[in-house]
């Protein structure tokens, strides 16, 4: 399971979501901050962020390689 915390209009966000589809992560879930603000005060400019059930955190900018070694290293 993987949460990406993410804002509206966000072309970052656009970004972090090709390279997720690309790598073909499962269980994705988008949570967007703009509307609560303990995500705003915790994610504010550091969004896109992607978490695991495990609460590790990957802060943008990251491509495929990255990600599937992130995700191994777990």
């Amino acid at each position: 399971m993987f949460t990406l915390y993410q804002r509206d209009d966000c072309h970052l966000c656009d970004q972090a979501l090709a390279v997720l589809a690309q790598a073909r992560v499962p269980g994705l879930d988008s949570v967007f901050i703009d509307e609560d603000t303990a995500l705003e005060a915790r994610y504010g400019l550091r969004v896109p962020v992607l978490r695991d059930a495990g609460g590790r955190e990957l802060d943008w900018p990251f491509d495929v390689d990255g990600l599937r070694a992130w995700i191994c290293a777990a």
